[in-house]
């Protein structure tokens, strides 16, 4: 029950936020979940014994996601001063041990894991509307109730033992049917320019990147021991339990809408 309810509130909020929030506080909401996802994720890194700057590994985060959203020279620029500053911190903070190369990429790797993301699907909204962006959602969440359900109901065989027991080859053919449908349908009226079979292959890739993204933060966090990357949300997790399929199926579905 305590799921159900936290769902059907997290979904009321992306609705509010998403369709009907002026863009400054879309953009806003946006950024306070990218610093959320970053603080989890610098969590996660220290729960491995991975030692990095958390406030600068944030900074670097989030200004790589305002050069996305600024696009062309911009993003150069966010991505040279983040990668240059966090390499140059962590220099600065090494202590002699054989754990260089690892603090290093985990102090940069946010900035194309969450800032990206998040960055393209405020670019979504921006140039495409806000339906192109909730279509983006539904069918991520759509394919996530779809898995859930029908690996409860159906589930025998294990899709990635190693990294998430719980998931099966029925759940994510569940996700797969639930995710290709609500683009084909309500993608009918929101991508009316794009064909059915085209839409199928988008909902179909959409649901193939969202279970890799989920099985990415699951591995994130069976690697440091954690069940979930926070308790903020009662029966869910925390923000990257939320938005790690979208995090994987955003920059695919940006790039996919820009040369369409």
């Amino acid at each position: 029950m305590t799921r159900v309810l936290s769902g059907a509130v997290l979904l009321a909020i992306a609705i509010a936020v998403v369709w009907f929030a002026p863009a400054l506080v879309f953009l806003s909401v946006a950024e306070l979940l990218l610093v959320l996802g970053c603080i989890e994720y610098v969590r996660l890194a220290r729960s491995g014994g991975v030692d990095l700057p958390g406030v600068a590994t944030t900074v670097g985060a989030v200004v790589t996601s305002a050069g996305v959203i600024s696009s062309g020279p911009a993003l150069e620029r966010a991505l040279i001063v983040s990668l240059i500053g966090l390499a140059v911190l962590t220099l600065a903070r090494w202590r002699g041990k054989g754990d260089a190369l690892a603090n290093v990429a985990a102090a940069v790797f946010p900035a194309v894991y969450l800032g990206v993301p998040i960055g393209a699907m405020v670019l979504i909204q921006t140039l495409h509307g806000r339906e192109t962006l909730f279509l983006l959602m539904l069918t991520v969440f759509g394919s996530d109730t779809g898995q859930y359900y029908s690996g409860r109901l159906f589930g025998r065989t294990p899709l990635a033992p190693i990294v998430s027991p719980k998931k099966t080859v029925e759940g994510a053919a569940g996700g797969f049917v639930c995710g290709v449908l609500i683009m084909i349908v309500v993608g009918g009226r929101w991508l009316p320019a794009v064909s059915v079979v085209f839409r199928a292959l988008l909902g179909a890739a959409i649901v193939a990147l969202g279970i890799a993204g989920d099985l990415f933060e699951s591995m994130l966090k069976r690697s440091a021991g954690v069940k979930d990357s926070s308790s903020l949300i009662p029966g869910h997790g925390g923000i990257l339990d939320r938005i790690d399929a979208l995090l994987f199926a955003a920059p695919v579905y940006y790039v996919v809408l820009r040369f369409t």
